[in-house]
């Protein structure tokens, strides 16, 4: 894991963190609405259970049934299209912005450079929740107890990986500011 952090802490410039940004947000703007809409057209009226922050294997069964067969197999589709593209983009945007602030805030020696790992983690749980919902949805109407009751804790834990990851790069950018202005000072 140290070397994935200092290897992030090497590509990470101002240019790679803004055009990460900016990735972030078009992708944010653009993609995400129109995978919502296009979503909201194949559920019949269910909602994707992975968008909660807690739900059951029971909800997640509940869903599959909700979907239908049509709906299911467009959220498989969507769990390994977009949702492979999107972990990848906020954990870009997260990873290298974190990085990026962080080795300015902080000396090379410093064990909080290690933070640039939270949206890794949080990539790590999204793609374990993807894939546990996906053995749900490819084997309903049968049942698959392992993954249906994995994917209720990777779920939450991939959010509080990715809503850390904002946390952190808040604090990350804190920090150095009081850094600069006490620089200036001096």
């Amino acid at each position: 894991m140290t070397k994935l952090s200092n290897w992030l802490h090497k590509i990470s410039s101002g240019r790679v963190a803004l055009i990460a940004l900016i990735i972030f947000v078009a992708f944010t703007a653009t993609v995400l609405p129109a995978q919502a809409q296009k979503a909201a057209q194949t559920a019949n009226g269910a909602d994707s259970p992975d968008g909660s922050f807690f739900y059951t294997a029971n909800d997640l069964y509940e869903s599959a049934e909700t979907f239908g067969e049509v709906g299911r197999k467009a959220y498989i589709r969507a769990r390994w299209s977009f949702d492979v593209l999107w972990p990848l983009v906020y954990t870009l945007f997260l990873a290298t912005s974190i990085s990026w602030v962080f080795s300015k805030a902080f000396s090379k020696q410093s064990k909080l450079l290690l933070a640039n790992l939270v949206p890794v983690l949080g990539m790590a749980f999204d793609f374990l929740e993807n894939s546990a919902a996906t053995v749900v949805m490819s084997r309903y109407p049968e049942a698959a107890p392992i993954a249906a009751n994995l994917a209720p804790i990777f779920t939450p834990i991939k959010w509080l990986f990715v809503y850390s990851s904002f946390v952190v790069l808040l604090v990350g950018f804190i920090f150095l500011l009081v850094i600069q202005r006490k620089k200036k000072k001096a």
